[in-house]
Protein backbone atom coordinates (compact mmCIF):
# COMPACT_ATOMS: atom_id res chain seq x y z
CA UNK A 1 0.00 0.00 0.00
CA UNK A 2 2.94 2.49 0.63
CA UNK A 3 4.83 1.24 -2.03
CA UNK A 4 1.46 2.35 -3.79
CA UNK A 5 1.19 5.78 -2.12
CA UNK A 6 4.91 6.46 -3.04
CA UNK A 7 4.44 5.61 -6.68
CA UNK A 8 1.14 8.19 -7.29
CA UNK A 9 2.84 11.13 -5.69
CA UNK A 10 5.93 10.06 -7.49
CA UNK A 11 4.44 10.43 -10.66
CA UNK A 12 2.31 13.48 -9.42
CA UNK A 13 5.21 15.50 -8.72
CA UNK A 14 7.49 14.21 -11.78
CA UNK A 15 4.63 14.51 -14.05
CA UNK A 16 3.47 18.04 -13.42
CA UNK A 17 6.96 19.54 -12.43
CA UNK A 18 8.07 17.72 -15.95
CA UNK A 19 5.51 20.14 -17.53
CA UNK A 20 6.27 22.66 -15.34
CA UNK A 21 10.30 22.44 -16.25
CA UNK A 22 9.37 22.22 -19.97
CA UNK A 23 7.35 25.47 -19.87
CA UNK A 24 10.52 27.20 -18.37
CA UNK A 25 13.12 25.73 -21.12
CA UNK A 26 10.99 26.78 -24.09
CA UNK A 27 10.41 30.06 -22.95
CA UNK A 28 14.25 30.94 -21.96
CA UNK A 29 14.77 29.77 -25.79
CA UNK A 30 12.20 32.17 -27.51
CA UNK A 31 11.24 34.88 -24.52
CA UNK A 32 14.28 34.54 -22.10
CA UNK A 33 14.62 38.74 -23.07
CA UNK A 34 11.50 39.52 -21.48
CA UNK A 35 10.43 36.48 -18.89
CA UNK A 36 13.79 36.35 -17.37
CA UNK A 37 14.05 39.81 -16.42
CA UNK A 38 13.56 41.78 -13.24
CA UNK A 39 10.29 41.68 -11.54
CA UNK A 40 8.67 39.72 -14.69
CA UNK A 41 10.95 36.48 -14.45
CA UNK A 42 10.05 36.61 -10.70
CA UNK A 43 6.15 36.57 -11.19
CA UNK A 44 6.98 33.89 -14.16
CA UNK A 45 8.35 31.59 -12.01
CA UNK A 46 6.11 32.55 -9.23
CA UNK A 47 2.62 32.00 -11.51
CA UNK A 48 4.18 28.47 -13.05
CA UNK A 49 4.79 27.27 -8.94
CA UNK A 50 1.18 27.99 -8.26
CA UNK A 51 -0.06 26.50 -11.41
CA UNK A 52 2.51 22.97 -9.88
CA UNK A 53 0.14 23.25 -6.75
CA UNK A 54 -3.24 24.01 -8.36
CA UNK A 55 -2.72 21.10 -10.75
CA UNK A 56 -1.50 18.78 -8.23
CA UNK A 57 -4.49 19.73 -5.89
CA UNK A 58 -7.13 19.34 -8.38
CA UNK A 59 -5.84 16.24 -10.08
CA UNK A 60 -5.91 14.46 -6.57
CA UNK A 61 -9.09 15.81 -5.84
CA UNK A 62 -10.54 14.29 -8.63
CA UNK A 63 -9.06 10.93 -7.78
CA UNK A 64 -10.25 10.74 -4.61
CA UNK A 65 -13.77 11.69 -6.25
CA UNK A 66 -13.04 8.64 -9.04
CA UNK A 67 -12.02 6.24 -5.93
CA UNK A 68 -15.47 6.65 -3.98
CA UNK A 69 -17.58 5.49 -7.81
CA UNK A 70 -17.47 2.41 -9.26
CA UNK A 71 -16.60 4.38 -12.52
CA UNK A 72 -14.16 1.58 -13.93
CA UNK A 73 -17.06 -1.55 -13.69
CA UNK A 74 -19.62 0.74 -15.86
CA UNK A 75 -20.50 0.80 -19.12
CA UNK A 76 -18.32 2.27 -22.16
CA UNK A 77 -21.22 5.55 -22.18
CA UNK A 78 -20.98 6.22 -18.85
CA UNK A 79 -17.54 6.31 -19.18
CA UNK A 80 -17.24 8.82 -21.53
CA UNK A 81 -19.50 10.81 -19.32
CA UNK A 82 -17.60 10.34 -16.12
CA UNK A 83 -14.61 11.60 -18.43
CA UNK A 84 -16.66 14.67 -20.07
CA UNK A 85 -17.75 15.84 -16.55
CA UNK A 86 -13.94 15.35 -14.66
CA UNK A 87 -11.85 17.08 -16.93
CA UNK A 88 -14.57 20.09 -17.28
CA UNK A 89 -14.45 20.52 -13.36
CA UNK A 90 -10.98 19.60 -12.83
CA UNK A 91 -10.12 22.17 -15.42
CA UNK A 92 -12.17 24.96 -14.80
CA UNK A 93 -10.81 24.42 -11.06
CA UNK A 94 -7.06 24.36 -11.85
CA UNK A 95 -7.57 27.25 -14.21
CA UNK A 96 -9.28 29.51 -11.93
CA UNK A 97 -8.06 28.26 -8.67
CA UNK A 98 -4.27 29.32 -9.84
CA UNK A 99 -5.56 32.59 -11.51
CA UNK A 100 -7.36 33.87 -8.23
CA UNK A 101 -4.63 32.73 -5.88
CA UNK A 102 -2.16 35.18 -8.23
CA UNK A 103 -4.30 37.59 -7.54
CA UNK A 104 -5.13 37.45 -3.63
CA UNK A 105 -1.37 36.78 -3.07
CA UNK A 106 -0.26 39.87 -5.62
CA UNK A 107 1.67 37.75 -7.75
CA UNK A 108 -0.72 37.97 -10.91
CA UNK A 109 1.59 38.41 -14.07
CA UNK A 110 -1.35 39.46 -16.04
CA UNK A 111 -1.64 42.30 -13.84
CA UNK A 112 1.59 43.35 -13.28
CA UNK A 113 1.72 43.41 -17.41
CA UNK A 114 -1.68 45.25 -17.52
CA UNK A 115 -0.52 48.02 -14.90
CA UNK A 116 2.91 48.24 -16.88
CA UNK A 117 0.87 48.85 -19.98
CA UNK A 118 -1.31 51.87 -18.02
CA UNK A 119 2.56 53.80 -17.20
CA UNK A 120 3.62 52.93 -20.75
CA UNK A 121 0.19 54.78 -22.34
CA UNK A 122 0.60 57.39 -20.05
CA UNK A 123 4.14 57.80 -21.23
CA UNK A 124 3.35 57.90 -24.48
CA UNK A 125 0.43 60.29 -24.37
CA UNK A 126 2.85 62.60 -22.65
CA UNK A 127 5.10 62.01 -25.38
CA UNK A 128 2.37 62.41 -28.22
CA UNK A 129 1.72 65.94 -26.86
CA UNK A 130 -1.84 65.25 -27.84
CA UNK A 131 -4.31 68.01 -27.04
CA UNK A 132 -6.11 68.67 -23.50
CA UNK A 133 -8.88 67.41 -24.07
CA UNK A 134 -9.02 65.01 -27.20
CA UNK A 135 -10.90 61.99 -25.26
CA UNK A 136 -13.90 64.20 -25.73
CA UNK A 137 -13.90 64.47 -28.98
CA UNK A 138 -15.93 61.71 -30.74
CA UNK A 139 -15.17 63.31 -34.12
CA UNK A 140 -11.15 63.19 -33.73
CA UNK A 141 -10.47 61.16 -36.93
CA UNK A 142 -12.40 63.71 -38.84
CA UNK A 143 -11.13 66.85 -37.34
CA UNK A 144 -7.49 65.91 -36.16
CA UNK A 145 -6.41 62.97 -38.18
CA UNK A 146 -2.76 62.98 -36.57
CA UNK A 147 -3.60 63.07 -33.16
CA UNK A 148 -6.33 59.97 -33.89
CA UNK A 149 -3.64 57.94 -35.30
CA UNK A 150 -1.33 58.72 -32.02
CA UNK A 151 -4.49 57.80 -29.90
CA UNK A 152 -4.37 54.77 -31.97
CA UNK A 153 -1.36 53.31 -31.77
CA UNK A 154 -0.80 53.82 -27.47
CA UNK A 155 -4.44 51.69 -27.67
CA UNK A 156 -2.64 49.23 -30.52
CA UNK A 157 0.30 49.23 -28.40
CA UNK A 158 -0.72 49.03 -24.66
CA UNK A 159 -4.34 47.87 -24.45
CA UNK A 160 -5.25 51.31 -22.78
CA UNK A 161 -7.12 54.68 -24.09
CA UNK A 162 -9.46 57.16 -21.99
CA UNK A 163 -13.07 57.28 -22.98
CA UNK A 164 -14.84 60.48 -23.06
CA UNK A 165 -14.67 61.53 -19.18
CA UNK A 166 -10.95 60.99 -19.65
CA UNK A 167 -10.88 57.91 -17.31
CA UNK A 168 -8.29 55.32 -18.29
CA UNK A 169 -9.81 51.83 -19.71
CA UNK A 170 -8.05 48.57 -20.87
CA UNK A 171 -8.87 46.30 -23.57
CA UNK A 172 -6.80 43.15 -23.31
CA UNK A 173 -5.38 42.97 -27.19
CA UNK A 174 -4.83 38.90 -26.27
CA UNK A 175 -8.52 38.95 -25.61
CA UNK A 176 -8.53 35.85 -27.63
CA UNK A 177 -5.69 34.12 -25.78
CA UNK A 178 -7.77 33.35 -22.96
CA UNK A 179 -10.09 31.04 -24.61
CA UNK A 180 -6.87 29.14 -26.00
CA UNK A 181 -5.16 28.63 -22.09
CA UNK A 182 -8.57 27.55 -20.91
CA UNK A 183 -8.75 24.89 -23.65
CA UNK A 184 -5.44 24.06 -23.59
CA UNK A 185 -6.07 23.50 -19.79
CA UNK A 186 -8.79 21.18 -20.89
CA UNK A 187 -6.27 19.44 -22.75
CA UNK A 188 -3.45 18.94 -20.39
CA UNK A 189 -6.20 17.30 -17.65
CA UNK A 190 -7.32 15.22 -20.20
CA UNK A 191 -4.14 13.68 -20.80
CA UNK A 192 -3.82 13.12 -17.06
CA UNK A 193 -7.66 11.77 -16.82
CA UNK A 194 -6.74 9.31 -19.87
CA UNK A 195 -3.14 8.18 -18.30
CA UNK A 196 -5.17 7.48 -14.75
CA UNK A 197 -8.00 5.56 -16.57
CA UNK A 198 -5.81 3.69 -18.67
CA UNK A 199 -3.54 2.54 -15.77
CA UNK A 200 -6.63 0.93 -13.94
CA UNK A 201 -8.03 -0.48 -16.12
CA UNK A 202 -4.28 -2.18 -17.28
CA UNK A 203 -4.38 -3.12 -13.22
CA UNK A 204 -7.56 -4.84 -13.03
CA UNK A 205 -7.43 -6.54 -16.61
CA UNK A 206 -3.55 -7.65 -14.80
CA UNK A 207 -5.88 -8.64 -11.42
CA UNK A 208 -8.62 -10.56 -13.51
CA UNK A 209 -5.05 -12.60 -15.17
CA UNK A 210 -3.83 -13.61 -11.48
CA UNK A 211 -7.43 -14.11 -10.53
CA UNK A 212 -8.27 -16.54 -13.13
CA UNK A 213 -4.46 -18.35 -12.53
CA UNK A 214 -5.27 -18.75 -8.68
CA UNK A 215 -8.76 -20.37 -9.64
CA UNK A 216 -7.44 -22.75 -11.86
CA UNK A 217 -4.59 -23.53 -9.53
CA UNK A 218 -6.84 -23.77 -6.85
CA UNK A 219 -9.21 -26.25 -8.85
CA UNK A 220 -6.56 -28.18 -9.54
CA UNK A 221 -5.77 -28.70 -6.34
CA UNK A 222 -8.98 -29.79 -5.62
CA UNK A 223 -9.36 -32.27 -7.91
CA UNK A 224 -5.73 -33.96 -6.71
CA UNK A 225 -7.34 -33.77 -3.16
CA UNK A 226 -10.57 -34.92 -4.28
CA UNK A 227 -9.06 -37.24 -6.05
CA UNK A 228 -6.67 -38.74 -3.68
CA UNK A 229 -9.59 -38.92 -1.29
CA UNK A 230 -12.09 -40.68 -2.99
CA UNK A 231 -9.04 -43.31 -4.10
CA UNK A 232 -7.54 -43.42 -0.27
CA UNK A 233 -6.92 -47.13 0.10
CA UNK A 234 -9.98 -46.79 3.63
CA UNK A 235 -12.58 -45.34 1.41
CA UNK A 236 -11.73 -47.86 -1.37
CA UNK A 237 -11.47 -50.72 0.79
CA UNK A 238 -14.98 -49.99 3.19
CA UNK A 239 -16.23 -49.42 -0.42
CA UNK A 240 -15.22 -52.70 -2.16
CA UNK A 241 -15.63 -54.66 1.37
CA UNK A 242 -19.48 -53.14 1.60
CA UNK A 243 -20.03 -54.36 -2.16
CA UNK A 244 -18.75 -58.04 -1.35
CA UNK A 245 -21.18 -57.96 1.36
CA UNK A 246 -23.62 -57.32 -1.08
CA UNK A 247 -22.97 -59.78 -3.35
CA UNK A 248 -24.91 -62.30 -2.07
CA UNK A 249 -27.02 -60.88 0.11
CA UNK A 250 -28.80 -58.47 -2.89
CA UNK A 251 -26.83 -58.66 -6.07
CA UNK A 252 -28.73 -56.08 -7.32
CA UNK A 253 -27.95 -53.64 -4.50
CA UNK A 254 -24.40 -54.48 -5.22
CA UNK A 255 -24.65 -53.40 -8.93
CA UNK A 256 -25.82 -50.53 -8.76
CA UNK A 257 -23.06 -49.35 -5.50
CA UNK A 258 -20.42 -50.03 -8.54
CA UNK A 259 -22.43 -48.09 -10.80
CA UNK A 260 -22.38 -45.55 -7.63
CA UNK A 261 -18.33 -45.39 -6.90
CA UNK A 262 -17.89 -45.27 -10.64
CA UNK A 263 -20.16 -42.35 -10.89
CA UNK A 264 -17.98 -40.72 -8.21
CA UNK A 265 -14.57 -41.81 -9.34
CA UNK A 266 -15.37 -40.34 -12.70
CA UNK A 267 -16.33 -36.95 -11.66
CA UNK A 268 -13.87 -36.54 -9.90
CA UNK A 269 -11.59 -36.76 -12.71
CA UNK A 270 -13.73 -34.19 -14.83
CA UNK A 271 -13.38 -31.47 -12.16
CA UNK A 272 -10.72 -29.70 -13.93
CA UNK A 273 -12.56 -29.84 -17.50
CA UNK A 274 -15.49 -27.38 -16.00
CA UNK A 275 -16.10 -24.20 -13.65
CA UNK A 276 -19.75 -24.96 -13.04
CA UNK A 277 -22.16 -27.21 -13.44
CA UNK A 278 -26.03 -27.30 -12.45
CA UNK A 279 -26.93 -28.39 -9.05
CA UNK A 280 -28.96 -31.58 -10.31
CA UNK A 281 -25.53 -33.48 -11.86
CA UNK A 282 -23.80 -32.03 -8.37
CA UNK A 283 -26.72 -33.62 -6.51
CA UNK A 284 -26.44 -37.28 -7.86
CA UNK A 285 -22.65 -37.33 -7.44
CA UNK A 286 -23.52 -36.53 -2.99
CA UNK A 287 -26.58 -38.59 -3.57
CA UNK A 288 -24.05 -41.69 -4.84
CA UNK A 289 -21.63 -40.79 -2.49
CA UNK A 290 -23.96 -41.03 0.70
CA UNK A 291 -25.69 -44.40 -0.99
CA UNK A 292 -22.31 -46.15 -0.28
CA UNK A 293 -21.44 -44.34 2.58
CA UNK A 294 -25.16 -45.73 4.33
CA UNK A 295 -23.99 -49.09 3.03
CA UNK A 296 -20.82 -48.97 5.73
CA UNK A 297 -22.85 -47.11 8.29
CA UNK A 298 -26.03 -48.99 8.04
CA UNK A 299 -28.12 -47.53 10.05
CA UNK A 300 -26.13 -45.31 11.86
CA UNK A 301 -26.19 -43.01 9.29
CA UNK A 302 -30.01 -41.29 8.30
CA UNK A 303 -29.75 -38.75 5.54
CA UNK A 304 -32.27 -36.37 4.47
CA UNK A 305 -32.86 -34.13 1.19
CA UNK A 306 -34.66 -30.61 1.11
CA UNK A 307 -34.39 -29.41 -2.56
CA UNK A 308 -36.40 -27.05 -4.16
CA UNK A 309 -37.06 -27.65 -7.65
CA UNK A 310 -36.08 -24.11 -8.98
CA UNK A 311 -32.67 -24.70 -7.75
CA UNK A 312 -32.14 -27.68 -9.79
CA UNK A 313 -30.59 -25.72 -12.66
CA UNK A 314 -28.61 -23.50 -11.30
CA UNK A 315 -24.93 -23.36 -11.88
CA UNK A 316 -22.61 -24.45 -8.83
CA UNK A 317 -19.03 -25.05 -8.48
CA UNK A 318 -18.04 -29.30 -9.32
CA UNK A 319 -17.57 -31.31 -6.02
CA UNK A 320 -18.16 -28.37 -3.85
CA UNK A 321 -21.10 -29.58 -1.96
CA UNK A 322 -19.92 -33.06 -2.44
CA UNK A 323 -16.67 -32.10 -0.42
CA UNK A 324 -19.13 -30.17 2.15
CA UNK A 325 -20.94 -33.55 2.85
CA UNK A 326 -17.22 -35.73 2.97
CA UNK A 327 -16.23 -33.33 5.24
CA UNK A 328 -19.33 -33.95 7.42
CA UNK A 329 -18.88 -37.38 7.64
CA UNK A 330 -15.35 -37.36 8.19
CA UNK A 331 -15.28 -35.00 10.63
CA UNK A 332 -18.74 -35.36 12.20
CA UNK A 333 -20.81 -38.84 11.49
CA UNK A 334 -17.63 -41.09 11.42
CA UNK A 335 -16.16 -39.90 14.91
CA UNK A 336 -19.57 -40.53 16.32
CA UNK A 337 -20.21 -43.93 17.56
CA UNK A 338 -24.33 -43.54 17.40
CA UNK A 339 -23.79 -41.95 14.08
CA UNK A 340 -26.27 -39.39 13.34
CA UNK A 341 -28.49 -37.17 10.47
CA UNK A 342 -26.96 -35.34 7.46
CA UNK A 343 -29.38 -32.62 6.24
CA UNK A 344 -28.61 -31.62 2.21
CA UNK A 345 -30.78 -28.16 1.49
CA UNK A 346 -31.37 -25.83 -1.59
CA UNK A 347 -33.07 -22.92 -2.03
CA UNK A 348 -33.56 -19.66 -3.44
CA UNK A 349 -33.60 -17.01 -1.38
CA UNK A 350 -33.53 -12.87 -2.17
CA UNK A 351 -32.16 -14.18 -5.67
CA UNK A 352 -29.90 -16.05 -3.84
CA UNK A 353 -28.55 -19.73 -3.99
CA UNK A 354 -28.65 -20.97 -0.93
CA UNK A 355 -26.89 -24.56 0.34
CA UNK A 356 -26.87 -26.18 3.28
CA UNK A 357 -25.27 -28.96 4.62
CA UNK A 358 -26.11 -30.28 8.33
CA UNK A 359 -24.42 -33.11 10.23
CA UNK A 360 -24.48 -34.12 13.75
CA UNK A 361 -21.55 -33.01 15.70
CA UNK A 362 -19.57 -30.25 16.71
CA UNK A 363 -16.72 -28.05 15.05
CA UNK A 364 -13.92 -26.49 16.91
CA UNK A 365 -13.11 -23.13 16.73
CA UNK A 366 -10.38 -22.37 13.90
CA UNK A 367 -10.71 -26.24 12.63
CA UNK A 368 -10.36 -25.26 9.20
CA UNK A 369 -9.05 -28.00 6.57
CA UNK A 370 -8.55 -28.41 3.05
CA UNK A 371 -12.28 -28.89 2.18
CA UNK A 372 -13.21 -25.38 3.90
CA UNK A 373 -10.53 -23.12 2.65
CA UNK A 374 -10.49 -24.84 -1.10
CA UNK A 375 -14.43 -23.68 -0.97
CA UNK A 376 -14.48 -20.31 0.79
CA UNK A 377 -11.03 -19.60 -2.27
CA UNK A 378 -13.17 -21.18 -5.33
CA UNK A 379 -16.38 -19.10 -4.46
CA UNK A 380 -14.57 -15.84 -3.69
CA UNK A 381 -12.46 -16.27 -6.96
CA UNK A 382 -16.22 -17.33 -9.08
CA UNK A 383 -18.20 -14.84 -7.79
CA UNK A 384 -15.37 -11.85 -6.65
CA UNK A 385 -16.68 -11.35 -3.27
CA UNK A 386 -20.27 -11.61 -3.80
CA UNK A 387 -20.22 -15.66 -2.32
CA UNK A 388 -21.08 -16.09 1.48
CA UNK A 389 -19.60 -19.19 3.24
CA UNK A 390 -19.76 -20.07 6.89
CA UNK A 391 -19.75 -23.17 8.85
CA UNK A 392 -20.83 -23.31 12.87
CA UNK A 393 -22.09 -25.29 15.43
CA UNK A 394 -26.29 -24.75 15.06
CA UNK A 395 -27.25 -26.30 18.84
CA UNK A 396 -24.82 -28.49 20.96
CA UNK A 397 -25.21 -31.34 18.46
CA UNK A 398 -25.33 -30.28 14.96
CA UNK A 399 -23.00 -28.34 12.47
CA UNK A 400 -24.53 -26.25 9.61
CA UNK A 401 -22.21 -25.58 6.58
CA UNK A 402 -23.89 -22.90 4.17
CA UNK A 403 -22.83 -21.37 1.02
CA UNK A 404 -24.89 -18.28 -0.49
CA UNK A 405 -24.51 -17.48 -3.79
CA UNK A 406 -25.40 -15.87 -6.61
CA UNK A 407 -28.36 -17.70 -8.59
CA UNK A 408 -26.64 -18.13 -11.57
Amino acid sequence: MKNKTYRYWACQILGWGGWILLNIFFVYLFARDYYFNGKTGQLFITVLFIQFTWYILSTHLLRAVLKKTSWIEASTNKIIAVFILSVAATGLVSYYGARYTAVLTNNSLANYERDKALVNAKNMEKEAELPADYYSKPDLKNTDSVSYQKVAKIESNTGWHRDENGVWKFENPRKGRFWWDLLFNFILIALWLLLYMAWHFVLRNRKAEVDRLQLEKTVKELEIKTIKSHINPHFIFNSLNSIRALVEENPNRARTAITELSNILRSSLQVEKMETVPLERELNIVRDYLALEQIRFEERLIVNFDIQEETLNKSVPPMMLQTLVENAIKHGISKRVSGGVINVISRLQNNKLELVVENSGSIQRGAEGFGINSTKNRLQFLHNGNSVFTIGNTSDQMVQAKVIMPAG
